[in-house]
């Protein structure tokens, strides 16, 4: 008797950590992106908007083919050049003297909906797009999946790109 309630003991504790284990690599399979306006004033915020349509229009064709985490990630730091380039010339385009700095890192996020999916408070790796300062309200979404990057033609209404959605449909 005093095996078997070893044994149960023992496995109750292996299930508890398989699953915060595999909780935590869910969490991981997700990379988001933080833009971050200069200011809170009207014209700050604004380009922001603008920032964000055009780095989801540049990334579209490099995001949309990949299929892990991994490669998200990768891909998305060797396209820095290419997000930095874009965000700075929508800021010099508008009459801006500040430019955006660019980097992969984790951040705490809050608690967020996507429409059906809905991401717990936690830390996630993250690209965050600072413009100037990036003291202002900020902008976020992900990058993997790609929820947000379809088209910034109409960016209130988020879909996922079409071969995403079966990833997803894969990690939840």
């Amino acid at each position: 008797m005093k095996k078997i309630i070893l044994f149960v003991s023992i496995l109750s504790v292996v299930l508890v950590l398989v699953f915060c284990v595999k909780q935590d690599k869910k969490e991981q399979e997700f990379l988001r992106v933080h833009i971050r306006a200069n200011s809170n004033e009207a014209v700050d915020q604004a380009v922001k908007y603008q920032v964000r349509d055009a780095v989801v229009d540049a990334l579209i064709p490099v995001l949309s083919e990949v299929k892990t985490f991994e490669d998200a990630f990768k891909t998305t730091e060797e396209n820095f050049d290419l997000i930095k380039s874009t965000a700075d010339k929508v800021l010099e385009e508008n009459g801006f003297s500040y430019e955006s700095q660019v980097r992969l890192c984790q951040e705490h996020f809050p608690t967020r909906v996507y429409g059906d999916l809905t991401l717990e408070e936690g830390i996630y790796d993250a690209l965050i797009i600072e413009l100037g300062s990036g003291e202002g309200n900020n902008w976020w979404c992900l990058v993997y999946p790609a929820f947000c990057f379809t088209s910034s033609k109409n960016s209130t209404n988020f879909e996922y790109i079409s071969k995403i959605l079966e990833i997803i449909e894969m990690i939840t």
